[in-house]
Formats: structure tokens, C-alpha cells, sequence
């Protein structure tokens, strides 16, 4: 089930999934980016850095697991993929963007968790009805999804309205 706020800048979560949050992950599962919490910063920020959605001045802080983003998004689907590419790095459980300045969202988007067999056209038939569409979700998420062939059960990613 789904709620909906309005605003990412101010409420943090404007899509929330009640089983768990756009911006809480699976500590234990992801992408493997560093080693120990120490160097989480610097690897992070330049995994975000090497496909930039489109973040301006990041900054990122990791204490506890928690990863904390600052900097300017030019828009609300950077700021969200930003979020996603630091949520999906193992030993990340939970994402802050309090700091972050971005345009409110003027599209809708939804969440979702990949799940044990599923794959990219598995999750565009289920939210489509047409596994063609694969190719709609690979384009919204080029910089959460480095391989479409090696997604993974507990990713995060974002699934565009189907117009």
C-alpha cells in the first residue's frame, strides 16, 4: 500500500511503502562499494558521481549504516536516483536527503523491491501487462541498474507510470 505526501524537500518520504520506505534499505545485500564505514563517503559518492543523475555539490556522510546526502538535484527523479544508488550499496540501511534541494516531482513513480526470480520483464509485465516494457524501467533506472541481466533481490528501484 502506498501514501503519498508532497513535498521531498520538507516530508523526506513523499512515497512510502509500508513495508519499507523509499529511503530504508537491506543493510546486508547490494552493491559491494567499500570496505568498512570509514572509506562508505568517498566510495558512495563517487559511485553516485560516475553516472551523476544529476546531483550539483554532493556531499555524503555514512554513521550507523545511515547514509546522508546533501547538494542540489536538478530535479526530483535525480534526487530519487541519487537516493537509490547510495540505498543499494551494501552495508546501507537507511537514506537521509533532509539536505538536499530539489524540484517538487510533477510526475507520479512508483518503488519497488526486486524479489527472488524476478527480472526486469517479469516487473514490467506485472506492473504493464506487456514484459516489452522492460526497457521503460531499464531507461528510469540506467544509474541504479548497471546490468539488466544482474538485478538483485532486495534492490530498490523505480518504476515510471505507464501513460
Amino acid at each position: 500500500m502506498l501514501e503519498r505526501g508532497v513535498d521531498i524537500t520538507t516530508d523526506l518520504i513523499y512515497t512510502k511503502e509500508t513495508n519499507m520506505g523509499l529511503f530504508d534499505f537491506a543493510k546486508g545485500i547490494g552493491n559491494k562499494l567499500f570496505g568498512n564505514e570509514d572509506e562508505a563517503p568517498e566510495k558512495i559518492k563517487a559511485h553516485i558521481e560516475e553516472d551523476n543523475p544529476g546531483i550539483k555539490d554532493l556531499e555524503i556522510t555514512v554513521k550507523d549504516g545511515v547514509a546522508t546526502i546533501k547538494g542540489e538535484a536538478d530535479s526530483a527523479s535525480a534526487l530519487e536516483k541519487a537516493i537509490l544508488m547510495a540505498g543499494n550499496a551494501m552495508g546501507i540501511e537507511e537514506v537521509r536527503a533532509d539536505d538536499v534541494t530539489a524540484p517538487a516531482a510533477d510526475y507520479d513513480v512508483q518503488y519497488y523491491e526486486i524479489q527472488k526470480g524476478d527480472s526486469l520483464w517479469k516487473i514490467a509485465d506485472k506492473f504493464y501487462g506487456n514484459g516489452s516494457k522492460y526497457t521503460i524501467i531499464l531507461e528510469e533506472n540506467l544509474q541504479v541498474i548497471k546490468d539488466p541481466d544482474l538485478i538483485f533481490p532486495g534492490q530498490k528501484i523505480r518504476i515510471p507510470a505507464n501513460d
